[in-house]
């Protein structure tokens, strides 16, 4: 085996690693383990002992005291915030440091893999636009991970919140008042609403003001329905009126707003359909045809001709990746309708 082989097998190894401790590495905080320290009593320095010897590399890994000043350091900036906001958006019990270091093996172990890959199995793979693409998909990928969770647990939640405020509506006329009807929800519903709703209860436990809990979750959801029902409850604790009845009317309103936003997804399916096919077909044609017939790819990544300092092929696939995603960015915008 060569040594650039070599190489690029540690590279992965690393670049698996940093993913592996990113998503499962630590699922244990400190304060977790002082109170179960202090629950076991005189038995706690013992079963601690135990629990060190039976660490796995991991565990070992992120209990490091580097790591944990590498946390410290990333959330005490400003992106660190906004990143661990995102992560709390997207119900991901993760910390920014775990995510880059996610997105870090990603970026350094998908371009190693395309060089096992050209150097065992595809030789067409094996060439510098190859290795950068690998780059930017590993550099791009978690990020779409954690957009597409966002977007999918906010999605469930607008979809369960006009009649989560029926049944707050309900609940007030059956004579409860607007905290037990919260604890109602909790009881009645599912994730994500019920734990939503839970942090409220348990922010307002602990002293914090009603309305200010409301705004903490409108910040972790990001929710113009949530916003709408947050902005007329808060209104009313301040002028007073029958909330029940303002509930009816926003629940009746983000049923409305849903069901016309059904209608025009139904209407602009054709168009996105279309950007879909026209960001995926080349890129799936050039997979396979790199895979029945390599001898057609080939020529493409070989010099002369060449421009800029590379083949010219590189150059057209460029060139042609920065048409498809202009075009599928355009229609995405034409197709996306606010309601």
């Amino acid at each position: 085996m060569s040594p650039t082989m070599l190489v690029a097998a540690a590279i992965a190894a690393a670049a698996v690693l940093l993913v592996f401790w990113g998503l499962f590495g630590t699922r244990r905080d400190d304060v977790q383990d002082r109170l179960e320290r202090y629950a076991a009593g005189a038995s706690g320095e013992k079963s601690e002992e135990k629990r060190q010897e039976q660490q796995t590399l991991l565990e070992q890994l992120a209990s490091s005291r580097a790591l944990t000043d590498l946390n410290k350091v990333v959330e005490k900036r400003d992106w660190g915030a906004n990143l661990a906001r995102e992560l709390a958006r997207a119900d991901l019990a993760l910390k920014p440091s775990e995510f880059l270091a996610i997105r870090a093996g990603c970026i350094v172990g998908l371009p190693a893999a395309v060089v096992l890959l050209g150097a065992t199995v595809l030789p067409t793979v094996g060439n510098p636009f190859a290795y950068l693409l690998a780059g930017v998909v590993g550099w791009w990928l978690p990020r779409f991970w954690l957009n597409r969770r966002k977007s999918q647990r906010l999605k469930a939640f607008n979809s369960r919140l006009a009649d989560t405020i029926t049944l707050i509506a309900n609940s007030l006329r059956a004579g409860a008042s607007f905290l037990q009807s919260i604890e109602l929800v909790v009881r009645e519903s599912q994730p994500p609403i019920s734990t939503e709703f839970n942090r409220v209860i348990r922010e307002v436990n602990l002293g914090l003001p009603f309305d200010q809990a409301l705004n903490n979750m409108v910040r972790r959801v990001r929710s113009d329905d949530l916003e709408l029902m947050t902005t007329a409850i808060n209104i009313q604790h301040q002028v007073g009126g029958n909330l029940a009845e303002i509930l009816d009317s926003i629940a009746f309103t983000i049923r409305e707003r849903v069901r016309i936003k059904g209608e025009i997804k139904t209407l602009t399916a054709q168009g996105r359909m279309s950007g879909y096919v026209v960001g995926a077909l080349p890129i799936f044609l050039f997979v396979i045809i790199s895979a029945i017939a390599p001898q057609f790819v080939g020529p493409m990544f070989e010099k002369p001709p060449e421009a800029f300092g590379l083949p010219l092929g590189v150059v057209v696939m460029a060139f042609g990746a920065l048409m498809m995603g202009l075009g599928f960015i355009f229609i995405r915008r034409i197709v996306n309708i606010e309601v």
